[in-house]
């Protein structure tokens, strides 16, 4: 008779903010803890979407304290005494760590000190999200301590094949490194798409683009309202953005543009369900993108999507089968694309109901969770401690 694997004790540390990695740890934590494991997190805030009276669910805050003699408050340090701690009192099998610097980083000074001290000692899992390989591992002050941090950990994941490809390439890296993708569990929406987009003032002809990020540079947030901007003629296409952060420096930008009757704004949105059930199609501009986990969370409500041809988006999407992806900053194109589905609902629709399918059966949650699990229980067997 065939033994129930053993529930797993697991420490997750990401960043709290708004933001792909952030998410996909908080759903991770949160499936992890569905299936009976214990799952702590650790950090100086809890995370975004993190619901923290789902059982199995722990949060643990890092006390930054700021003294004189340093010039900025240290993250790091206290980080790593926190995940000592939490680590020997709970007996963390596996410290999962979102993003190399300075998480990894901190969690390896972590098991050193556990060593040293011979309390209980996890193993350090570190995943890769991209800004810490695309923009910080290219800084000659970071590049060192990110590659040490990636090859002295037991496992390392990235999010898709294109950071996986980049990582090696800019780190010069031996390390073996995992792709296990980023998954979206779609909650049923708690409204009626009517009464969604009535509380926009959208009507039921409109045609409604949603666009849902941090607002990054990165983002090219400009360039989603240069392609609204180019289908002035259809007043009808409306556009949604649900923003992580301020909008306000895009305000006179949006004035300038004379788009404000035709977009809403909302900030720091926990229902996202809601309002993607409301949209017709999603859009999205970025300049690099390792995932696009806005990208996956549209499809995953049958919206067709229209993208830049980036990073792990090429890897999301099927140009011209769920949605259509445009060449960097070609803004005509994507507008031109747009103009395609809203004249188009029947095509629309089957893009839609395309890229929901894709999403439900290539980026599943039960898939990606058991990846993971698979990647710890091999890990905790495999990696000296």
């Amino acid at each position: 008779m065939k033994r129930n694997p053993k529930r797993l004790s697991i420490g997750i540390t990401c960043y709290p903010s708004v933001g792909g990695s952030g998410i996909v740890a908080s759903q991770l934590g949160s499936e992890l803890a569905r299936l009976g494991h214990k799952v702590h997190f650790i950090s100086y805030e809890p995370p975004f979407r993190l619901d923290r009276k789902q059982p199995n669910i722990f949060f643990h805050q890092v006390e930054l304290n700021e003294y004189k003699l340093f010039k900025y408050p240290d993250y790091t340090l206290p980080l790593a005494v926190k995940m000592v701690e939490v680590a020997d009192k709970h007996k963390l099998d596996v410290l999962h760590v979102h993003y190399a610097v300075p998480h990894a980083t901190a969690a390896l000074l972590a098991t050193q000190i556990a060593r040293d001290q011979m309390r209980h000692t996890p193993h350090v899992i570190t995943t890769l999200h991209g800004t810490d390989i695309t923009l910080l591992a290219r800084d000659p002050n970071l590049g060192p301590i990110i590659k040490y941090s990636i090859e002295s950990s037991c496992g390392v994941t990235a999010v898709s094949r294109s950071l996986q490809k980049e990582t090696i390439q800019v780190l010069k890296t031996k390390k073996p490194i995992e792709v296990i993708y980023n998954f979206y569990r779609a909650k049923p929406p708690r409204k009626g798409r009517q009464e969604i987009r009535r509380s926009l003032r959208v009507r039921k002809d409109d045609f409604l683009l949603i666009h849902m990020s941090n607002l990054r540079p990165v983002k090219r947030a400009q360039d989603i309202l240069r392609v609204l901007a180019e289908l002035h003629d259809q007043p009808n296409i409306k556009l949604l953005i649900l923003a992580g952060e301020s909008f306000a420096p895009f305000r006179p930008v949006v004035k300038r543009m004379g788009i404000e009757d035709r977009l809403v704004v909302k900030s720091n949105v926990l229902d996202i369900e809601n309002y993607l059930h409301a949209a017709d199609a999603g859009l999205y501009a970025s300049e690099r993108e390792s995932f696009g986990m806005g990208v996956l969370e549209t499809m995953s409500f049958g919206k067709p999507v229209v993208a830049t041809r980036v990073g792990g988006v090429t890897e999301i999407m099927r140009d011209g089968e769920t949605g259509f992806l445009k060449r960097l900053g070609d803004v005509k194109a994507m507008a031109e694309a747009v103009r395609t589905l809203a004249n188009d609902p029947a095509r629309a629709a089957r893009m839609g109901e395309a890229a929901r399918i894709r999403a439900e059966q290539q980026f599943s949650s039960q898939k990606s969770v058991d990846q993971y699990l698979d990647l710890y229980r091999r890990t905790i067997r495999d990696c000296p401690d």
